[in-house]
């Protein structure tokens, strides 16, 4: 059996992320934001397993950029040879930039 990826959260990735659930909390739906959180979370475990599952993001045409859609959230991620790295978790109608 092949070698699962490894899969790492860049800091911007982390900061999506407790955005996410702290604003969930300022809306006083602290529950849905754990909730939230938690199935972003598990839609990339499935990455280990399935690293090219996601589609290329669109704005970049680059193979090795892609994003999985866990609704109303985008997870753009780097794709390496053994390695996933989460970049960015942004509500879907977001355009993806770099800066």
């Amino acid at each position: 059996m092949p070698s699962k990826i490894s899969i790492s959260f860049a800091a911007s990735a982390l900061n999506d992320l407790e955005g996410i659930r702290a604003w969930y909390t300022r809306q006083c739906a602290e529950d849905a934001g754990r909730r939230i959180v938690h199935e972003i979370i598990t839609a990339v475990e499935r990455l280990k397993d399935f690293p090219e599952s996601g589609r290329v993001v669109p704005e970049f045409d680059n193979a090795l950029l892609r994003e999985i859609i866990q609704p109303p959230f985008r997870i753009v991620y780097r794709l390496d040879h053994k390695r996933v790295r989460i970049v960015r978790v942004w509500r879907s109608e977001r355009l993806l930039k770099l800066s």
